[in-house]
């Protein structure tokens, strides 16, 4: 059988040979492509900044870094460091931030006598005089009359539940525990102007600011006699924090006011069953127990040192304290039974801020000091 070529003479196979064109690569550059300006070559388009994730990572980190050095900063130049401002606070006003309304029955007490008492002037910044907690005149009252209503206290947080944690973070107590708490503290008068740490309520957190509170407020005081809360505001108390140089003082002012006469108290080294508190009503002397509020109270003798006994030191930095020392003025350590609290545990999730209230300073009180009674002129100066 014969095959003939195709009529159209193209080939039905490869060609044998090379492709048709230069064997070489072309010796100059590559022509630009189509439609170019004949120019440098475009670059591929850049990825903005805020796209690139390496970038937006360390961005991210700087942010972090620079909440935390602000939160460390405000925190070790606030009030309730080592020096700052002082709050003076009269013993009938609410004064700034208050937790709840006012709960203070009575805001009026006579100043005790100090058996102690410094020569006329100003003491010296880093002295801190202290009183224990179960000296007999310590604290007023009036029998049968509780200086501060509890149950009034009770319902005003219970109302509300952030109130009601940030009060419980300050005491370090859970928030289930407060009215139980509130209940086993014990209603009085201070006699000495007194200094704390006091605990206001703004933005959902606790504030801590140093202040002074006057002679005459309304406090509950656990049972070592350390001051826990002032009824005028609701607010929590703790022992304050030592100041190192002269503070600036801010707030209320009243004609009596002398930072030498002012005072810290230390918690009693046991549990205090009886409270002898000045009658300031009737001018005698009562024994109330701790916890009660005044229905039990009954007359007593005078104590042979009605005026508390007063020491001095001088002021250190805050520093971390024992287990021992922290459970004598832990709240759980009022009653006797229940242990201290554990400090590696967070109290609560509200963290309390550090900004100080806003107040105008204090108008300097007259250039007057009362008479020394004979008692405190015979006593040697505790500064």
């Amino acid at each position: 059988m014969s095959v003939e070529p195709p009529s159209s003479g193209r080939p039905t196979g490869p060609p044998s040979g090379p492709l048709s064109g230069p064997s070489q690569p072309p010796s100059g550059p590559p022509s630009p492509p189509p439609g170019g300006s004949g120019g440098t070559p475009s670059q591929p388009p850049r990825t903005p900044w805020w796209k690139s994730a390496p970038r937006l990572a360390v961005l991210a980190a700087a942010i972090v870094a620079a909440v935390v050095l602000a939160v460390v900063l405000s925190r070790s130049g606030d009030g309730s460091g080592s020096g700052g401002e002082l709050f003076a606070q009269s013993a009938d006003k609410t004064g700034p931030d208050p937790f709840t309304e006012s709960t203070a029955k009575d805001s009026s007490a006579p100043p005790a006598t100090l058996s102690a008492s410094p020569a006329t002037g100003s003491a010296s910044a880093n002295v801190v005089r202290r009183v224990d907690g179960a000296a007999a005149g310590l604290y007023g009252g009036t029998r049968n009359v509780s200086s501060c209503d509890v149950e009034k206290q009770i319902k005003a947080l219970g109302a509300d539940p952030a109130k009601n944690r940030a009060f419980a973070s300050v005491e370090g107590i859970a928030p289930s525990r407060v009215p139980a708490y509130l209940r086993s503290l014990t209603p009085v008068q201070l006699r000495l102007d007194t200094r704390v740490t006091n605990h206001g309520y703004r933005n959902g957190a606790a504030t801590t600011y140093q202040a002074v509170l006057q002679t005459g407020t309304a406090v509950l005081v656990d049972g070592r006699g350390v001051p826990r809360v002032r009824c005028a505001c609701g607010n929590p108390l703790t022992p304050p924090v030592a100041l190192t140089s002269t503070p600036k003082l801010r707030g209320d002012g009243w004609p009596s006011y002398r930072s030498s006469n002012m005072i810290t108290v230390t918690p009693a080294p046991r549990t205090i069953d009886v409270f002898v508190l000045y009658d300031v009503d009737h001018g005698g002397w009562i024994a109330r127990h701790r916890g009660d509020t005044g229905h039990h109270d009954r007359r007593t003798h005078a104590p042979a040192k009605p005026s508390p006994s007063v020491s001095a030191s001088t002021a250190t930095p805050p520093s971390t304290p024992s287990s021992s020392s922290a459970c004598a003025s832990s709240p759980g350590a009022d009653d006797g039974s229940t242990p201290c609290p554990q400090t590696s545990t967070a109290p609560s999730t509200a963290v309390p801020s550090t900004e100080p209230p806003s107040s105008e300073p204090v108008t300097s009180p007259p250039d007057t000091v009362p008479p020394e009674s004979p008692e405190s002129s015979a006593a040697s100066p505790a500064l």
